[in-house]
């Protein structure tokens, strides 16, 4: 099993699946059991055990099986945790982290913007001239907005995502 302690894999999986579905996560219960069984186990709501694995199974951190009945024909899913592939989820994960902060970084850098002293919007030049730098929700005059702060914390973060790669 993955060490549910470690703050990266922890930090994924609560954002992946929240509270309560760590609490299910937790406790979830060695073998193939059925999404009642896990509710019952757990003490977690059985929509939450069921949207909870799910989720796992969409992100391959879960595993399901169906079995049919041979008498009555019902089909009964069975369901049980594999985290062998949480490194590599959290690998993709930062891939398209870092792809995203690289797009965000060249939009950052090769735009100017205005924007409102009340917070209302955020407008490129272009926008900015088009509204005669008036503010489209209040009226205030829009202000140039220095960014380089902004982008000095993407390059930052960036920087970190790429050191942490090469360790």
């Amino acid at each position: 099993m993955v060490d549910l302690n470690n703050l990266v894999i922890r930090g994924y999986l609560l954002r992946l699946v929240g509270e309560e579905g760590m609490k299910m996560i937790e406790k979830m219960p060695e073998g193939d059991v059925t999404d009642e069984q896990v509710a019952e186990k757990t003490e977690v709501l059985l929509n939450i055990v069921r949207r909870t694995l799910f989720i796992l199974l969409e992100n391959k951190l879960a595993v399901c099986r169906r079995e049919r009945d041979s008498s009555s024909g019902w089909l009964t899913y069975l369901w049980h945790l594999d985290m062998s592939d949480v490194e590599s989820q959290l690998l993709k994960e930062k891939k398209n982290l870092t792809r995203n902060l690289q797009l965000r970084l060249e939009f950052e850098e090769n735009n100017v913007f205005y924007s409102c002293p009340e917070g209302c919007v955020r407008l490129l030049f272009n926008e900015a001239a088009e509204y005669e730098f008036l503010c489209p929700i209040c009226g205030e005059d829009l202000m140039f907005e220095d960014n380089a702060n902004f982008i000095e914390t993407i390059k930052k973060r960036l920087e970190g995502l790429t050191t942490n790669q090469k360790a």
